[in-house]
This record gives C-alpha cells, sequence and structure tokens, in this order.
C-alpha cells in the first residue's frame, strides 16, 4: 500500500492561517472574549505555536489590523491609478463598496478593536491612514490643478471621500444590505459619487 506523505505548511502558511482565524475570532466575539487556546484551535495549531509566531494575543490583533489596512490601502491605491477620468468616482466607489462587504470582519477588528486598545489606533493612524490620505489628496490635488474640481483644501476632500467609502461599506446593514443585487450596489455607488461630486443643495433657477 502506497503512503502518500503531505508536505507541511511553511512559516509563512501558518502564521496566516492562524491571522485569518483571528480576524474571524475577533470579529465575532472581539478581542477580550477570545482565548488563546480558541484561537489555536481555530487556526488549527498548539496553543504554544502562537508564541512562536508572536509574542501574545495583542501582537496578534496588531498584525492583523495592520495588514488589513496595508491591504486596504494598497487596493485603494490600485483603484485611484486605474481610473479612466477623475469624475469616475462611482466606479471607485462600487468596487469599494464591494470589497468592504466581503472584509465585513476584518473592519469589525479594524474599527472597533482599535476604539479600544489606544496603542493600536495610534500604530494604524501612523502607519496606514494618513498614508492613505495623502494618496488620496495627491490625488484629488491633481484634479484641482487641472480644473477638473474646484480650488478647495485637497486633504479635507481626501477625508470625505475616504469616509464616504468607509462610512458605506461598513454599515452595510443600515445602509445597504448584504445580500443586496449588484444593481443596487450599482445605484447606491452612483448616489454616493454624485453627492461627493455635486453636493445635495438645489441649483439655483437661472
Amino acid at each position: 500500500m502506497r503512503m502518500f506523505r503531505t508536505t507541511p505548511p511553511t512559516e509563512a502558511e501558518t502564521q496566516t492561517r492562524i491571522l485569518k482565524a483571528a480576524q474571524r475570532l475577533f470579529a465575532r466575539r472581539g478581542f477580550e472574549g477570545t482565548t488563546t487556546r480558541e484561537l489555536a484551535q481555530a487556526a488549527g495549531v498548539a496553543e504554544g505555536t502562537l508564541f512562536r509566531y508572536f509574542e501574545n494575543k495583542k501582537a496578534i490583533l496588531v498584525e492583523v489590523a495592520t495588514q488589513g489596512w496595508i491591504e486596504i490601502l494598497t487596493d485603494l491605491l490600485t483603484e485611484l491609478s486605474e481610473m479612466g477620468s477623475y469624475k469616475a468616482i462611482a466606479q471607485v466607489m462600487r468596487r469599494r463598496m464591494m470589497n468592504l462587504h466581503e472584509n465585513a470582519d476584518l473592519l469589525r477588528v479594524c474599527f472597533i478593536e482599535a476604539q479600544c486598545h489606544p496603542d493600536l489606533q495610534q500604530r494604524i493612524q501612523t502607519d496606514v491612514i494618513i498614508k492613505m490620505t495623502d494618496v488620496a489628496e495627491a490625488f484629488f490635488e491633481t484634479a484641482m490643478a487641472q480644473g477638473i474640481y474646484r480650488q478647495m483644501n485637497p486633504r479635507m476632500v481626501a477625508q470625505v471621500f475616504l469616509g464616504m467609502f468607509t462610512v458605506a461599506g461598513f454599515s452595510q446593514d443600515s445602509i445597504m444590505p448584504t445580500e443586496a443585487a449588484p444593481h443596487e450596489m450599482q445605484e447606491m455607488a452612483e448616489g454616493l459619487a454624485d453627492i461627493f461630486l455635486n453636493g445635495v443643495l438645489a441649483k439655483p433657477l437661472p
């Protein structure tokens, strides 16, 4: 009888498995409500293995949140670089909202847990959110220089833009149901883009 040996996971694969399990459990039970024993079981590793890769449970939380925000930043950079027009905000909004829906667990960890841990909040703010805002600010500053957008504080515009798509994606139960059809998602994205580009005030009659 031929025996097949399963190749043991690499260190990178094991670490990824731990982080994915942590993201799922922290999102559902909270950081304080998740024990290292439960985390190890969910990741399919021995409890002692966790501490070969991370100093403690808090280090796991920090890594989950930091990697998650870096992923969001990378996606945003890609979206902005691929925009065919500075006015194609709806396209970016739709893709961002869909991705945020898919990453609901990550967002719960990044937003909720970060509020409970000032040191984590500071790291995310410094390492990721400021960089996201810098990227968006440069994007809008260029559009203003070309006369596509009216002259405003580009950093403030960037903060409003990032806030709109983040809240829209994170508040899926109150703004857009999880099971929303693609055309509903498109309609929401176009509505957000219209508000962002044109505001809500009625234009005065000529």
